[in-house]
C-alpha cells in the first residue's frame, strides 16, 4: 500500500518519480521512464521473501542449475578459433571484416567484425558488444550495412559509437534448407539440447571470441538484439556473468507473447502451465547488471509492453537487494516490432552509461 499511494499523490500532484532514481549519475538520465512495476502486480511473488544477498544467491544457483538441465547439454566448443578473413573493408571510420572462425569441434561460424578504426589504429583496449540479428534472410549482411533495409544497420552503429561489435549468424541461417532442416541437423548432433541452447552456445562462443581480441576490454561486454535477437540476448545475459549490460527489443517476455514454443527455441513443453520454467527467473538470473527491455505494445509482430511488466516486477527483487535505484525494466515505446533510429540512441545511450 505505500507504494500504491507514493505513486497516486505523485500522479496527482503531477510530480516526477524520485530524484534517487531519475537522477543519480551512475544511471541514464531518462531511468524514470523505464517501467518496473505494474498495475496488476507481480506474476508471481517467488522472490519476495529474500531476506538478503545470501538467500538470492542461493536461489541464483538452483535456477542457474535449474535452466541449464532444461535446455540441455551445450555443445562442445573447439579449442581454437582458427579464424579465417574471407573479406575486409573500412565505412565510415570502422573496419568490417567478414570472417568464420571454429566454432563448434567440427562446426564453422560465419560473422562479421566490427573494429572502430581509431580503436585500430591506436590498439586499445574498449568496450564491445555481441550484437545478435533478427528474423532476416539477410541476417549480419544487414546488421553491418551490407544489404537489407535501410536503418536496420544496427551493428555497424554501434561500431561507430566506439564499440567492437562481433554479429555472429543465427545457426537457422548457417546452411541452406530452412528452419526445421536446422533444427533436425542440431538434433541430429545434440539430440538432449533444445535450440535455445545452441543458440545460446553460439552467443557465449562470441563472447570467448571478442575476449580474446586484443582491442577488447574483457570487463566491458555488452549484449544487444532485436526480436530474435533479443531472445537470444536475453538468454545470454541471464546465464552467463560475463555480459556487463544488454538491451533486448521486442523479444517477448512472456511465454504467450511469441512463438517460444518453436522447435527452435523452448519447445511446446514452455507452454504447458505445469513447467517450472517461468520467464522471471531468466531475468532476475541477470541481476543486477543492467538490462533494458524495449517494448513496442501492440501492433503486428509485437512482443513486449505492458503485458510484460507482471513478469519484470516479478524479478525485480533480485536487483533490489543490491541498493536503488535499479537499472532494469521496460522502455515501452508503444511503436509496434519496429526499432527506428529514436529507440537505437536509446540502446547506445545506455550501453555508453554502463559499459564506458
Amino acid at each position: 500500500m505505500p507504494r500504491l499511494m507514493a505513486l497516486l499523490l505523485a500522479l496527482a500532484w503531477q510530480l516526477p518519480l524520485p530524484a534517487s532514481r531519475a537522477q543519480n549519475p551512475a544511471h541514464v538520465p531518462w531511468l524514470q521512464e523505464v517501467e518496473w512495476q505494474s498495475s496488476t502486480g507481480p506474476a508471481t511473488d517467488e522472490l519476495t521473501n529474500l531476506d538478503d544477498l545470501d538467500s538470492w544467491t542461493m536461489q541464483r544457483q538452483q535456477w542457474l542449475e535449474a535452466w541449464r538441465d532444461f535446455l540441455g547439454p551445450a555443445p562442445k566448443g573447439a579449442e581454437a578459433f582458427d579464424t579465417q578473413v574471407i573479406s575486409e573493408d573500412s565505412v565510415d571510420g570502422v573496419v568490417r571484416r567478414r570472417i568464420r572462425y571454429r566454432n563448434e569441434v567440427d562446426d564453422w561460424m560465419d560473422a562479421y567484425l566490427l573494429i572502430p578504426q581509431a580503436r585500430s589504429d591506436s590498439g586499445d583496449k574498449g568496450p564491445a558488444i555481441v550484437a545478435l540479428h533478427p528474423t532476416t534472410n539477410e541476417t549480419i549482411n544487414e546488421m553491418v550495412g551490407i544489404s537489407g533495409r535501410d536503418g536496420r544497420e544496427n551493428g555497424l552503429q554501434l561500431a561507430r559509437h566506439g564499440y567492437v561489435v562481433l554479429c555472429p549468424t543465427n545457426f537457422l541461417w548457417q546452411q541452406p534448407g530452412g528452419f526445421d532442416a536446422a533444427v533436425q541437423r542440431h538434433r541430429d548432433r545434440h539430440p538432449r539440447s533444445l535450440g535455445m541452447a545452441k543458440m545460446l552456445f553460439d552467443a557465449q562462443r562470441a563472447v570467448d571470441f571478442l575476449i580474446a581480441d586484443p582491442h577488447v576490454d574483457r570487463q566491458k561486454i555488452g549484449a544487444f538484439g532485436h526480436s530474435l535477437g533479443a531472445k537470444e540476448a536475453w538468454f545470454l545475459t541471464a546465464m552467463d556473468s560475463r555480459i556487463q549490460a544488454a538491451v533486448a527489443s521486442e523479444g517477448g517476455i512472456a511465454w504467450a507473447s511469441t512463438n517460444w514454443d518453436a522447435p527452435w527455441y523452448l519447445g511446446p513443453e514452455i507452454r504447458n502451465p505445469d513447467c517450472p520454467r517461468k520467464p522471471h527467473q531468466l531475468l532476475a538470473l541477470a541481476a543486477p547488471r543492467p538490462l533494458l527491455v524495449l517494448g513496442g505494445q501492440s501492433g503486428p509482430g509485437a512482443a513486449d509492453g505492458t503485458q510484460s511488466l507482471p513478469w519484470i516486477e516479478a524479478a525485480a527483487p533480485a536487483w533490489q537487494l543490491h541498493g536503488q535505484p535499479i537499472g532494469f525494466g521496460l522502455w515501452n515505446h508503444r511503436r509496434g516490432h519496429t526499432l527506428d533510429a529514436q529507440m537505437m540512441e536509446r540502446v547506445i545511450a545506455w550501453f555508453d552509461c554502463y559499459l564506458r
